[in-house]
């Protein structure tokens, strides 16, 4: 299976999933590229629906899916895809009394790494990329959630797969864990193509140059950190108590409250945005106000 350097990894086109009444997915649109792209919404907005479409778990009740140049509903192309496709969902479940090398080693073989010769470093290598190589041989029931975790993300990387999709990737990691992890995933993304679900703006705003806004199966926004950031501008500021109008504020380590909205008080003391503040004005319905000011 052969592809093109000049077309997207993952094309979606009017794509739409439905449970039941529900759309999950509303008429998607979008193409991804090598590189990190993030992928952020609310609980039910969408992401792990879209997540598991581009991973083949999921096909699509309407429009079009192209991964890697290929359409995936051809069962001979799909099974290609996978070989090529590193996933690691929300929720994995570990088969009773596996070693953290065992089940890795597992999934490799799932995964067609039949030549055990090979299998077993590329098994190791993972494991240490993730900093589990000292407890690979510890049963999964006695590691740490953000151990598990790990093992989760180190089945994905088997390979060093074209495409990678990532629901939640650290979750459970402590600060240190997650800096790690994030040479980890910036390194593998200069050869392929990643996607990241997560609730942690500042993971996007560390690894990715790109992040699309989900909301109700809809793209809320799309393109660069920078742009999103941007749209925040002159729309936090500080007070000594929550402000009329704000759609969010919360207090501070220094006793005062920052306070995100469409219109700053007169006089407001206005502070630089971060990613988590465009974010909340994208929650707070205030996009369409934001825009027009922009571009005024």
């Amino acid at each position: 299976m052969t592809t093109s350097n000049a077309g997207p990894t993952v094309s979606l086109t009017g794509v739409t999933k439905r449970y039941r009444a529900t759309r999950a997915l509303d008429e998607v649109t979008l193409a991804l590229t090598p590189g990190i792209t993030g992928l952020l919404g609310p609980n039910g907005a969408g992401k792990t629906t879209m997540l598991r479409v581009i991973a083949t778990v999921l096909r699509p009740d309407d429009g079009e899916v192209r991964l890697l140049g290929r359409d995936p509903l051809d069962p001979d192309v799909r099974t290609e895809v996978r070989r090529r496709l590193g996933y690691q969902p929300q929720e994995l479940g570990f088969p009773r009394g596996f070693s953290a090398f065992a089940f890795v080693n597992y999934m490799a073989v799932l995964k067609e790494w039949s030549d055990r010769d090979s299998r077993t470093p590329e098994v190791r290598r993972v494991l240490d990329l993730v900093g589990l190589g000292d407890v690979a041989t510890k049963r999964i029931s006695r590691l740490s959630g953000g151990q598990r975790r790990r093992v989760a993300l180190a089945q994905a990387l088997i390979g060093t797969p074209e495409l990678l999709v990532l629901d939640e990737p650290t979750t459970g990691l402590d600060p240190e864990q997650r800096m790690s992890l994030r040479g980890v995933l910036a390194d593998i993304a200069a050869t392929s193509t990643m996607v990241i679900s997560t609730h942690q703006t500042e993971d996007v705003a560390a690894l990715c140059r790109r992040v699309i806004v989900l909301d109700t199966g809809r793209v809320n926004f799309d393109g660069t950190v920078t742009e999103l950031v941007k749209l925040a501008e002159g729309h936090v500021w500080l007070a000594d108590a929550p402000s009329r109008g704000a759609l969010a504020a919360w207090r501070t380590a220094s006793g005062r409250y920052r306070n995100v909205g469409p219109q700053a008080p007169p006089g407001a003391e206005q502070v630089e945005p971060s990613l988590e503040d465009a974010y909340l004005m994208l929650r707070g319905g205030a996009q369409e106000t934001v825009e027009t000011e922009v571009a005024s």
